[in-house]
């Protein structure tokens, strides 16, 4: 370096003591040349890099300990947004059901949607998805409460509208703002086969009707954002599911992702589902979701959640 350069600056290196301990040291070296340009002499300083030395190490100690309880929030996200969320979606007899979650960004945080599939009284089935507002251990909470809300009151009452409404007056209970969109459906088969959805929705987007050979359209009525008026106005609208129908519920991380095209919106979505009749639940759901991610180059700003519930053709 010194015949490269002239200088060599700051070379870390230990010096022995005469008793045996170190001490850091950093070296400094210029080169002197005489008149003619030839070396002449090395000039070289030697500091003391004790206290250099100790910040380093102190560094590196708090990036590895800022690695690992990264590592670990990752982790207690994870684990508590799975635990948020069913295991993997029942399978209701007669019917091609399947769901697919994706968190915003890299998953580290606990994010606020959130889906549920259960039987309930009478062997009807219940479908829900929902996104509540905020992230964190907050939207966590409101997430829990909603869920098993709507679990409760489907066992005493049947309408939709109703189940919703019951949901609205816990979360108006709640000291916090707690407020949610949720789209809640009641799934009947009957002996012969055929299949009744009564859709109700507060404040989310409708769920798409996607039947082969023709363009997909929403199935029910826009209702209120639950958790914020005392009285809301939500309906039930009941509609059949023919062979090879397909109804797809989702948040609005699907309609709301931006890219560098804009947003992908609800016509990029029935655009999307449009290509999409023929195909199974879970090539729907998980389709659909990709297109999204890539959608935003592979890096959503926002939860992803979608639920499709077909009846095979």
């Amino acid at each position: 370096m010194l015949q490269m350069h002239g200088q060599a600056r700051e070379i870390a290196v230990d010096i022995v003591r005469a008793d045996g301990t170190r001490l850091p040291a950093l070296i400094n070296s210029v080169v002197a040349c005489s008149g003619e340009g030839s070396p002449a002499y090395v000039r070289t300083a030697v500091f003391d890099a004790t206290d250099r030395r100790a910040y380093e190490r102190e560094l590196l100690a708090a990036r590895r300990r800022a690695e690992e309880s990264e590592a670990r929030a990752q982790v207690l996200a994870k684990t508590l947004q799975q635990s948020l969320l069913p295991p993997a979606a029942p399978q209701i007899p007669g019917l091609d059901l399947a769901a697919v979650y994706r968190p915003a960004g890299r998953g580290d945080e606990v994010g606020g949607d959130f889906y549920d599939v259960f039987e309930s009284r009478d062997g009807d089935w219940i479908v829900s998805i929902g996104d509540v507002r905020g992230k964190g251990a907050g939207a966590a909470v409101v997430t829990a409460l909603a869920r098993y809300t709507l679990r409760a009151a489907a066992i005493r009452v049947e309408e939709p509208a109703l189940v919703l409404e019951t949901l609205n007056e816990v979360l108006l209970r709640e000291e916090d703002d707690a407020s949610c969109t949720v789209a809640y459906a009641r799934v009947r088969l009957d002996p012969a086969g055929s299949c009744r959805v009564t859709v109700a929705c507060g404040g989310h987007p409708l769920p798409l009707l996607l039947r082969p050979a023709a363009p997909s359209r929403p199935v029910g009525e826009p209702g209120t954002l639950l958790g914020l008026l005392g009285t809301i106005e939500v309906s039930d609208v009941t509609t059949a599911l023919r062979p090879g129908d397909a109804l797809v519920f989702y948040t609005d991380g699907v309609t709301e992702a931006r890219g560098p095209l804009g947003f992908f919106g609800e016509e990029g979505l029935a655009a999307l589902l449009d290509t999409m009749g023929g195909k199974d639940a879970q090539t729907v759901a998980q389709e659909l979701v990709d297109a999204v991610v890539d959608f935003q180059d592979g890096h959503p700003r926002d939860d992803i959640a979608v639920l499709v519930l077909r009846m095979p053709g």
